[in-house]
């Protein structure tokens, strides 16, 4: 009579069976292991990538996504000369207006005043509109927040489009002007609050 139903030479069919379920399960165990390791990292990586970066829509102290560029642009990276600051948006007929006086007179001051442009209250794209004029040389942001995208134009107290901010080297605002700015009326400007003739 031969070996038992149920036995093999190595021992019983239930140890053999057992042996590669093992293994199997403790493959299964490493793969599912692995998958949620992966899958932590993922979430991870998606809710930092999803996080907003820091801005600050403060009148003195404003930090605000760069336009056509990654990173924020602070108006503290402006500090060591006096700043020019425009408000502008591509539906606005008056930007379009000043912006080549503005252009000019920023070419002429190159170097002892630092002019910025930020796109404010966009319902399209204002990068097309800066190369247009020839600020795209500019250091130049995005306005968040606000009523309509306008946060810094609102913390400035401004009225309507185009909106020009003066600071002073160190960052303090000197005055704000709503509306258009011809380019004769902005070198006197930055003359009366600068002492610079462009």
């Amino acid at each position: 009579m031969g070996a038992p139903v149920g036995r093999s030479p190595g021992g019983t069919i239930d140890a053999v069976i057992r042996r590669p379920s093992r293994t199997l399960a403790w493959r299964a165990a490493i793969v599912c292991v692995i998958v949620a390791g992966a899958v932590v990292l993922a979430a991870r990586a998606s809710s930092q990538a999803q996080q907003p970066s820091t801005v600050s829509t403060q009148a003195s102290a404003w930090e605000l996504p760069r336009l056509g560029g990654a990173g924020n642009l602070r108006l503290a990276d402006l500090h060591g000369r006096p700043v020019v600051v425009t408000l502008f948006a591509s539906w606005c007929t008056a930007c379009r207006g000043e912006l080549p006086g503005m252009a000019a007179v920023s070419t002429a001051l190159k170097g002892r005043v630092t002019f910025a442009g930020i796109d404010s209250e966009e319902t399209g794209d204002g990068l097309p509109m800066a190369r247009q004029y020839g600020i795209d040389g500019w250091p130049l942001a995005i306005d968040v927040g606000g009523t309509q995208a306008s946060g810094l134009h609102d913390a400035l107290g401004a009225r309507g489009m185009p909106v020009t901010a003066f600071y002073d080297s160190s960052g303090r605002l000197l005055t704000v002007v709503s509306g258009a700015i011809g380019e004769d009326d902005l070198r006197s400007r930055i003359l009366s609050l600068y002492g610079i003739a462009a």
